[in-house]
């Protein structure tokens, strides 16, 4: 590869000894390295013995740093971009930097490495032939049922504490839906945990989970529900705004759209704020 350029370095989700040899070379060689935390990059390299330049790189200055790197990598610069944890982009800083280089003409080479989506799709043990990453699953139980509509496997992010309201929303459409919950991958407390959205989502509403977590949700089956949950908590707005009782106006929705009576009160009730 010719000077001036940016490589994007994926680094360890948990072990770090996952990261690979290329990304330890691209780090060494690189005039300057822009990381998210540089504090946190800084032990990854101290592990190594590499001794870099760092700069900060996250979603508060990304803009003004992109316009910065690409005048250096114009100069023959070498940027080696990596995040906290896995591959820059992915839910992580570094879009703007590496369109700002594509728009200068910039070389981008990226490095194959750690991924916990990636991990979690395999040791979720569910189809991995046709998958849609989603990043962090909508908070709105309406948006987050349409993600649950995916006839591919779905591969999210979530936070500890919102995973029993994730997996009950799951559930009040599809209780039998296969689920893994993926938990500290690749760190020492790692935990996979399989079983069905409604068996799930009662685990961990007594518990939450500790540290970070991806859901891993079979596809949805092809007969599902013939309307989505947003048309039906419309209509069961509808149906309240005229002067019908909320819960028996979600039975008579739900018997019309295929959706439990708790998933169309759950979601109404949500929409309301």
């Amino acid at each position: 590869m010719t000077p001036g350029r940016l490589v994007v370095c994926p680094t360890p989700i948990g072990n770090l000894e996952d990261v690979t040899l290329r990304v330890l070379s691209a780090l060494r060689d690189a005039d300057v390295v822009a990381c998210e935390d540089t504090r946190r990059t800084r032990v990854l390299l101290d592990r190594y013995g590499v001794d870099a330049t760092l700069l900060s790189y996250h979603e508060h200055n990304e803009r003004g740093r992109a316009s910065e790197l690409v005048a250096r990598m114009t100069d023959g610069a070498v940027v080696a971009l990596v995040s906290d944890a896995g591959m820059p982009l992915v839910s992580d800083p570094g879009f703007v930097l590496v369109q700002a280089c594509v728009a200068a003409g910039l070389a981008v080479e990226v490095l194959p490495g750690p991924s916990a989506a990636l991990a979690a799709l395999v040791a979720s043990a569910l189809p991995a032939d046709s998958w849609r990453f989603v990043g962090f699953l909508p908070r709105k139980a309406t948006e987050a049922t349409g993600v649950f509509a995916s006839p591919e496997t779905v591969v999210a992010f979530e936070a500890p504490g919102r995973v029993a309201a994730s997996l009950r929303t799951l559930a009040d459409i599809d209780p039998d839906r296969q689920v893994a919950v993926c938990r500290e991958l690749t760190k020492l407390h790692e935990e996979v945990v399989r079983g069905t959205a409604a068996d799930l989502a009662a685990r961990y509403a007594e518990a939450a989970p500790r540290g970070e977590v991806v859901l891993v949700i079979a596809g949805a089956p092809a007969d599902g529900p013939d309307a989505d949950l947003e048309t039906a908590v419309t209509a069961l707005a509808r149906l309240v705004e005229a002067g019908a009782k909320p819960r028996p106006a979600a039975g008579v929705v739900a018997g019309l759209t295929g959706y439990t009576a708790n998933a169309v009160y759950r979601a109404w009730t949500t929409s309301r704020g």
